[in-house]
């Protein structure tokens, strides 16, 4: 039985997604990268303190030297250099001034694809429930919300974690064994950071400038003592100077009463805004001036397994990647904000008064479809076919605002999606008269089902829907499928 939603406002573009942030570990992860620049400025020793310390290894001058002419296979840097995909995992943590300093509340999956020079960057929401498998016995299954992943070596949440989970680096494998699950991705890497990285780096720079479109109070805010601050916590409209202790509650908050910044997408513009403050902050002839500082902030606070060599070939692909080719997407549920897509809310094994969401796909393998089809060919974009999606599922409301929610980070052209009639089997409704082969076959590709040619007149189209370019009837067979059944 599919779950049915009712229908709500919509909005006249579906851009949520395209605005969806990197998130606050994401701009850590960039001035991490930074620092390996900025690193020939200091002292050898300053620098190799640095890097021993945030990744467990010494630099090593003379493989850093092989590595750059010719890196060994299986490397990031080979990787980048022979058109392979690389896979980083981001994480964000309380630390020790947190109640739970090993819970993950953010995580985001970037993927980087060198053969079309383009990022992706999904956020993974910390309620995500999941089947856990990370002790010895790998049938033991332990269902758990997917924030709980990195703390399993740390703390004593369970038993027998299995060998590859334990140690140093062991929160990051297992982090990286529960979201590769979820998104079907491999990850290479693994980088996690903490609040007071975030506050320090922001102090080390002076502070960021971020401007806000409405005012934002929150009287939930959490304090560091298992509390909330007394009276809250207020931010006017407009622009204004942050220090690391207010940036840091920005980006945390999630109990405005304002709708606009209370809900998820709220949470994640402004973490965008923080992001690109310090970006701009950070790549200024001043930023560049406070490396000893960003160094002090970032050194005891930030755990990794990359290496100096993995750091400078992410930082030398990308240096130059313009902000159109990163794809900005998050897996979400529908809300009172907007259409979410691959998510719900529901109980998923934890009791009916946890909050968690569940994946409609209890397999996930329409997730991974999703992420594993998000670089569409240049050419495919570049018809520019004008498409819409329709649903034709008949019990399964809100499929076509979330299937268009879905692909708008894509780059292809979406309108406004509609209802239409019942159809049992999924079709694509050709307008044009073949004009858009590319876009028609990765349609046909990722949906299923027929193409048809079509005319204004036949088949008659539903109320409101396009007889132009290309049309998604999406029907029962395609519901089934996102449904993992």
């Amino acid at each position: 039985m599919f779950r049915a939603r009712p229908k709500r406002a919509r909005r006249s573009r579906y851009r949520v997604f395209y605005r969806l942030t990197r998130s606050v570990p994401a701009a850590i992860a960039g001035v991490l990268l930074l620092a390996v620049i900025v690193g020939a400025t200091l002292t050898y020793k300053r620098f190799d303190d640095f890097v021993a310390a945030t990744t467990g290894h010494h630099i090593n001058p003379i493989g850093e030297v092989v590595q750059a002419v010719e890196p060994a296979q299986g490397t990031i840097a080979y990787k980048l250099k022979h058109g392979q995909a690389v896979n980083i995992l981001l994480l964000g943590m309380g630390g020790e001034q947190n109640d739970a300093p090993y819970l993950t509340d953010s995580i985001m999956a970037v993927s980087i694809d060198p053969t079309t020079n383009r990022v992706m960057m999904a956020s993974i929401p910390r309620d995500l429930t999941v089947p856990m498998n990370l002790q010895s016995n790998s049938q033991r299954i332990w269902t758990q919300k997917i924030n709980a992943a990195y703390e399993v070596p740390y703390t004593n949440i369970i038993c027998c974690v299995a060998s590859q989970y334990t140690g140093a680096n062991g929160g990051g494998y297992a982090a990286e064994h529960e979201v590769s699950k979820v998104t079907g991705l491999t990850f290479d890497r693994y980088i996690a950071v903490d609040f007071t990285a975030f506050r320090d780096m922001v102090n080390a720079l002076g502070g960021v400038d971020v401007c806000l479109g409405t005012p934002l109070d929150d009287y939930e805010y959490p304090n560091y003592n298992n509390g909330f601050i007394r009276g809250g916590i207020h931010f006017r409209a407009g622009c204004q100077h942050l220090d690391g202790e207010l940036a840091l509650r920005l980006a945390r908050s999630r109990h405005a009463v304002q709708p606009q910044q209370s809900s998820d997408f709220g949470r994640a513009k402004r973490q965008q805004d923080i992001m690109q403050a310090i970006k701009k902050k950070a790549t200024t002839v001043n930023g560049f001036s406070k490396a000893p500082q960003l160094l002090d902030a970032l050194q005891k606070n930030i755990h990794t397994d990359m290496s100096l060599s993995d750091m400078k070939a992410i930082y030398d692909w990308g240096k130059n990647l313009p902000d159109s080719s990163i794809i900005r997407l998050a897996i979400t549920a529908p809300s009172g904000a907007a259409d979410g897509n691959l998510l719900d809310y529901g109980d998923c094994g934890l009791g009916p008064n946890t909050s968690q969401l569940c994946a409609d796909d209890p397999t996930f393998g329409m997730i991974h479809r999703y992420l594993g089809s998000i670089f569409i060919d240049q050419g495919t974009l570049g018809e520019k076919a004008p498409v819409q999606i329709a649903n034709g599922t008949n019990n399964f409301a809100g499929l076509d605002g979330r299937v268009t929610t879905m692909l708008d980070p894509t780059g292809l052209q979406l309108a406004d999606p509609v209802g239409h009639r019942p159809s049992s089997q999924t079709q694509i409704l050709d307008y044009s008269g073949g004009k858009f082969p590319l876009t028609t076959k990765w349609l046909q590709n990722f949906f299923g089902g027929s193409v048809v040619a079509a005319t204004p007149s036949n088949p008659a189209p539903s109320p409101g829907q396009q007889t132009y370019g290309i049309v998604v009837v999406l029907g029962h067979d395609f519901a089934l499928r996102w449904l993992g059944e």
